[in-house]
């Protein structure tokens, strides 16, 4: 038997223990590119160059930090690694059992909190789209709460939402009532501002936002749908896939659903404000999808000439790192932003502006998670659609 107080120790790794540490933050949604944890990263590597990892020398660095983190003494290492809180937690009612995390800013907010409920796509996790939307830090510098529920392999294999499947486009039933009742519990637990709940996701994941926009219209005061499809053009897999790819079986079909007698072939009817992003070469999902989004937004809102109808206005830019948009502005009467739609020219199946450190981005911009933040954080009557 070997004596273990005599046994070699292994070598110390800086490099190695760094990796593990970025990957970490990564996958809580940190960016340790810029801003108060770039400079964290720093002193870290700064303490494992000297092969000491609790060196002495690293304690007036560490002061430094803390004076940016507006404390009075040196933050503990969790305060470092995170400003908020990302906690894990499940919720179950007759529908099944899901998985969620939570966002908590560490500042406290004199009001209400708002909260974005975040919808992965398929094969992605909470920590994974976190890290991608880089919607956490969003939520450190307005103060508001991120949720991220997680789809579960039993349920999916690829861990898509099943927007498409009948059952799960109803309200009270499937995978709506768990996201709504995910929704509930953590509003009423935090005390967020009922007025200011608001939904995205990107693929399956907006697809189902869009779901809920049309199911719980009551609790959702704004949607955001990435590379996202219709209410009801779709009633199982193969309907799926041909709605995926442009086609129609259900959006315009006479098709009776489920128990409850709900048609979901005419459409979404429920007036919730909505800013959709698709890019123009999305192979995977087209992008007359989102086309179809707007359509049933508009109609929900009141297309037809009338004192409730909504003007349309275009503009286009190019984003910082040379991606070109094009961007619709649907506005009512009193010039309140309804319905945003932003087409990304040349772009693929991916999250506009996202992070490398998550799946399905494309850091090419514009920003979706920044633009999404500020056309939720805008509305005029936030909770009253």
């Amino acid at each position: 038997m070997k004596n273990l107080f005599t046994a070699r120790v292994k070598a110390f790794n800086a490099r190695a223990i760094n990796a593990t540490i970025e990957r970490a933050l990564a996958r809580a949604g940190l960016n340790t590119a810029g801003g108060p944890m770039r400079h964290v990263t720093e002193t870290i590597r700064r303490a494992l160059a000297t092969g000491r990892p609790s060196d002495a020398h690293s304690a007036p660095a560490a002061h430094v930090n803390a004076e940016k983190f507006g404390q009075r003494k040196p933050p503990s290492s969790e305060q470092l690694f995170k400003p908020g809180s990302f906690e894990a937690h499940q919720f179950a009612n007759q529908a099944g059992t899901r998985a969620y995390k939570i966002y908590i800013p560490e500042a406290t907010p004199a009001t209400p909190r708002a909260m974005v409920v975040m919808l992965h796509g398929c094969t992605q996790s909470a920590d994974d789209f976190a890290a991608g939307t880089q919607m956490n830090q969003l939520a450190e510098a307005h103060g508001f709460l991120v949720v991220y529920p997680e789809q579960a392999a039993q349920a999916n294999a690829s861990k898509c939402w099943n927007w498409f499947q009948a059952q799960d486009q109803l309200r009270g039933e499937g995978e709506p009532s768990l996201i709504a009742g995910i929704t509930t519990k953590v509003a009423g637990a935090y005390g967020v501002d009922p007025q200011r709940i608001f939904v995205a996701g990107l693929s399956a994941g907006a697809a189902m936002a869009v779901v809920l926009g049309e199911t719980y219209p009551e609790l959702f005061a704004g949607i955001g749908a990435h590379s996202g499809l219709p209410y009801g053009s779709a009633h199982d897999i193969p309907s799926a896939l041909l709605a995926m790819k442009g086609g129609r079986s259900g959006i315009a079909g006479q098709r009776n659903f489920g128990k409850t007698g709900v048609n979901l072939g005419h459409g979404a009817s429920q007036a919730v404000p909505i800013i959709v992003f698709h890019g123009d070469r999305d192979h995977t999902v087209q992008q007359f999808n989102s086309n179809l989004i707007v359509q049933q937004a508009r109609a929900a809102h009141g297309s037809e000439p009338s004192p409730d109808a909504l003007h349309i206005g275009t503009r286009s830019g190019v984003a910082e790192r040379g991606r070109r948009f094009s961007r619709e502005i649907h506005t009512d009467a009193n010039g309140h932003t309804r319905i945003e739609s932003w087409t990304l020219h040349g772009a693929g199946h991916a999250w506009s502006g996202g992070h490398a450190s998550g799946s399905y981005t494309d850091g090419n911009g514009p920003d979706a998670s920044a633009e999404m933040v500020r056309f939720f954080l805008n509305l005029a009557y936030a909770g009253s659609a």
